[in-house]
């Protein structure tokens, strides 16, 4: 069982490793080919597929000047984990306006890859940091 949790670990934090590292195609090795992106707040698109997802990382990694995300821990269960993170970032859509979001990761890795990453945060609260 050790193994399986060391491995889901090791998984998450290559992949937020990448996207603070805006590495587009470092995020995507670290996706199954058929990795399952899904948003759940109203700003967020959902993808199916680790080319439709590949495909989206640049232009959001483009808009999202200096990404940042915070884990604020990392909850391994097996092959899921859930990771509470802050998230900063500047819109480069907006006149490069700073935007600050807390929001939770859960993810599912199966064979050291995530197959399905969901995310919750607060659209409004983008809006309103962007007004």
């Amino acid at each position: 069982m050790g193994l399986v949790l060391n491995d889901t670990r090791a998984a998450v934090e290559a992949y937020l490793a990448a996207l603070n590292a805006h590495d587009a195609d470092a995020v995507a090795a670290c996706v199954a080919e058929d990795f399952v992106n899904e948003h759940t707040s109203s700003m967020g698109q959902s993808r199916s597929g680790r080319t439709a997802y590949r495909a989206a990382l640049t232009g959001f990694l483009e808009n999202f000047g200096n990404l940042h995300y915070a884990p604020e821990r990392i909850l391994v269960d097996g092959g899921s984990a859930a990771v509470p993170y802050v998230m900063t970032f500047r819109m480069r859509s907006a006149g490069d306006r700073p935007v600050r979001i807390r929001g939770v990761f859960l993810f599912t890795v199966d064979g050291g890859l995530i197959t399905r990453r969901t995310d919750y945060w607060d659209s409004g609260e983008v809006q309103r940091q962007l007004a």
